[in-house]
């Protein structure tokens, strides 16, 4: 077994125990993946709030995003989105009352148990334009040119092949959709520990690559218009920090070597491909 394939396998078992868990558990921790926080001091560290939204679902809100994709993808009435990452199923049931019934939303998630938690709340709530696929999105269970908008939140991070995500949210895009994603990145070199601890990996954290490379990834694949929607820094709190750094390490965190923050970033796929015959 490979490394991708270990983090790959790591990360499925940590979000099948987080689909059982309620959302004060999850906004203890780094996107859920550790209940490290005492039970009366609970940090909501990345999460941000949805509850404000149009065609929010307290049961599919399990608190593990880092932005609000949604509210900046400029979805319309009769599109097609897909939501990479889906969980529960909260942000494909916000793009749901955007999309109407004219539209459609389809959910990707490798993690079996939370496809059957998603399906379960569209069940209930009678949603038959919002369907729920189990697959991985490095190599996405969708045809070419499907969607018109792409949404992800707090899930690239965990993918070993970003690359490979990229180019697959290329392919999938209908030529002149876009995408809007939430996502962690890095400016400057996390300490060495941080890297080697899976639960930091499965909480966002050791997964997260430097910003400039994430951004040149997206344009690698094809994409233009690229544009940062939203950028905040993320503080994690210090009885956190103490479970995986030294003293020495915690303190040149604080100083700003490091700098752990939530982007929303949007592209567009061209409207016409060189070599399709259309330009």
């Amino acid at each position: 077994m490979n490394n991708d394939t270990k983090i790959k396998e790591m990360v499925k078992e940590k979000y099948s125990e987080i689909a059982g868990q309620d959302k004060a558990v999850n906004l203890s921790s780094c996107c859920g993946a550790t209940s490290c926080c005492g039970d009366d001091e609970v940090y909501n560290i990345m999460a941000e709030d949805y509850s404000q939204m149009d065609g929010y679902v307290a049961e599919a809100d399990l608190g593990l995003g880092c932005g609000l994709p949604t509210e900046f993808a400029d979805i319309q009435s009769g599109d097609t989105v897909i939501d990479l990452g889906s969980g529960a199923g909260n942000d494909a049931f916000i793009a749901r009352r955007i999309v109407g019934e004219k539209g459609k939303v389809i959910g990707i998630d490798f993690t079996e148990t939370m496809i059957d938690r998603a399906r379960a709340n569209a069940e209930k709530l009678g949603y038959n334009n919002v369907e729920f696929r189990l697959g991985d999105i490095e190599k996405m269970p969708v045809i070419s040119d499907t969607a018109d908008v792409i949404v992800s939140n707090c899930v690239l991070n965990l993918v070993p092949g970003k690359q490979k995500v990229f180019s697959e949210i290329f392919r999938v895009l209908k030529p002149g959709g876009h995408f809007s994603i939430s996502d962690i990145v890095l400016n400057g070199e996390m300490p060495e520990r941080w890297k080697t601890v899976a639960e930091l990996y499965a909480g966002c954290v050791s997964g997260a690559i430097q910003k400039w490379q994430y951004l040149q990834f997206i344009e690698a694949a094809g994409f233009k218009n690229l544009k940062l929607q939203k950028e905040k820094p993320i503080l994690i709190p210090d009885d956190i920090l103490k479970k995986y750094l030294a003293d020495e390490e915690i303190e040149a965190y604080r100083s700003g070597k490091v700098q752990i923050e939530s982007i929303t970033v949007f592209a567009t796929k061209p409207a016409c491909e060189p070599g399709k015959g259309c330009c």
